[in-house]
């Protein structure tokens, strides 16, 4: 029995260990609303441009404060997309309408993180609108040779690598990453209507323009730009997806007809399994949806009915299913970051069922009622499975709980910090003493959420293992939605 100060002690880490459990764990269920403030903060660690005061990862510094000045412009700012010092504009551009469509729908439910969600999507937004400003007739696309890039394992902070400036035109076309640039400015307008009008209407003044070149030029970035993009993030699925996207983000936004014509013009009836920064399809049709189900438009119904079908291949017990799952549950789509897809698709499950709640609406799958429940049941299974409720045990989000991945493949994580260590780090100097290393990251990177485990449940913690290692913002930003839902619907 432990007498004096050692009871004392025994008492002081019994709470420790108690409300570590609460942090934790909630009736039952994960702290979804600690996972949401993580989830947000993860934004900070991927921060490019001049940090502000107020950056709460105090492990980055400055970095990239010449971006653009080979091209004679200012592109300062915005986000490494993954564990690279590279800023791909196609996949942060969709970040960001995932972060603003989250905010749009649940930002009631985030409460205190509403402001930092803002900020979130702001450090993106301003750097889209200097891409879409900065040269009449171009577009920006992305700072930093990526095949350069790779080739090194040093700090952003330490870059010595060409910061090449990408860009699309009217000879050398980009429509969808034009497209998506123009949904992420439009969708974002949104969030900031009543909170910053000014801004909120130069970002929409700008996504129509972006739009209006994405239509006018017609392309694809990967013919345009070839292995500045390619095999990183080729747009596989083509452009049509994203014009769908852009032209149903700005009918959102403004309730004009005239999108309304693009998107008659460009048709449906792409069926679809999957949803990510390359294939809109299924995102565009459930937002589309919400207009049959909300406003009872019956010129929508044609995309609601693709919605639908759309959530008939991913639910598991479906007879047109086409999703696998693994024996633990998780959703697996692709072998590669297959957490993006389980992702994305979970804040589509949720967003649907939202819409339907609201109308009272349920639809079949062959012989199968689907409900509201139905799907918000798949969404909390995925959601949980990535917080620690798999057979592994472990959390997939840095940070969270008490095992989450502590090697993961990322640049600024794995590298001592210039605090701890001022010296530079040259392109190869991190390799062996650090990226090779058996030790963890150094530095927390909060909120990351990795690529995940195999199609047997496993996750081996190996910072080489990048297809599974190596967290990005859009598998993290498509998280905020449904964190949000589920921060709102369980008492914590």
């Amino acid at each position: 029995m432990a007498t004096g100060r050692g009871a004392s002690l025994f008492f002081i880490s019994f709470l420790s260990f108690l409300s570590f459990l609460f942090l934790v764990c909630v009736n039952g269920n994960p702290n979804y609303r600690d996972a949401l403030a993580k989830s947000i903060l993860f934004f900070e660690g991927q921060r490019s441009g001049r940090l502000p005061r107020n950056q709460e990862i105090t492990w980055r510094s400055n970095s990239g404060l010449s971006d653009g000045s080979l091209a004679h412009v200012d592109l300062t700012g915005g986000y490494y997309d993954a564990g690279d010092n590279v800023k791909f504009n196609f996949p942060m551009a969709y970040t960001t309408t995932m972060l603003s469509w989250s905010t749009l729908e649940y930002g009631k439910r985030m409460g205190s993180q509403l402001p930092n969600a803002r900020a979130a999507i702001r450090w993106a937004t301003d750097y889209l609108l200097k891409c879409a400003t900065a040269s009449p007739g171009k577009l920006y696309v992305g700072v930093g040779d990526p095949n350069a890039d790779h080739k090194c394992w040093e700090r952003p902070e330490d870059m010595d690598t060409v910061r090449s400036v990408y860009s699309v035109s009217a000879s050398n076309p980009g429509s969808d990453v034009a497209g998506e640039t123009a949904a992420a400015l439009a969708a974002a307008s949104m969030v900031f209507r009543k909170v910053d009008p000014s801004y909120s209407k130069l970002l929409l003044r700008t996504a129509k323009k972006v739009l209006q070149f994405a239509i006018q030029y017609r392309g694809s970035y990967s013919d345009s730009l070839g292995s500045a993009v390619c095999p990183f993030y080729c747009s596989y699925s083509g452009y049509k997806d994203e014009l769908l996207w852009g032209a149903s983000w700005l009918l959102r936004a403004t309730n004009d007809v005239t999108y309304l014509s693009l998107l008659k013009s460009l048709g449906a009836g792409d069926s679809t399994d999957i949803f990510s920064w390359d294939n809109k399809y299924a995102g565009a049709y459930v937002l589309l949806g919400r207009m049959s189900l909300l406003s009872r438009v019956t010129t929508y119904d044609s995309y609601r009915q693709e919605a639908e079908d759309f959530m008939c291949k991913i639910l598991p017990n479906s007879p047109s299913t086409t999703t696998q799952y693994t024996s633990g549950g998780l959703m697996f789509k692709l072998s590669e970051s297959n957490l993006q897809y389980v992702t994305s698709i979970s804040f589509l499950l949720t967003t649907y069922a939202k819409y339907m709640a609201a109308t009272r609406h349920t639809f079949n799958c062959g012989n199968i009622l689907v409900t509201p429940s139905t799907l918000k049941s798949l969404a909390k299974r995925q959601v949980d499975y990535i917080l620690g409720e798999n057979p592994m045990k472990m959390s997939y989000m840095v940070g969270f709980g008490s095992d989450y991945p502590r090697k993961i493949h990322h640049r600024g994580s794995s590298l001592p910090s210039v605090l701890s260590h001022p010296q530079s780090i040259g392109c190869d100097g991190g390799f062996q003493p650090y990226y090779y290393s058996s030790n963890a990251n150094p530095n927390i990177l909060t909120g990351a959420i990795v690529g995940g485990p195999n199609q047997n449940d496993f996750y081996s913690d190996d910072r080489t293992d990048y297809s599974h290692s190596e967290p990005a913002t859009y598998i993290t930003a498509a998280l905020v939605g449904p964190l949000a839902y589920l921060a709102g619907s369980y008492s914590q």
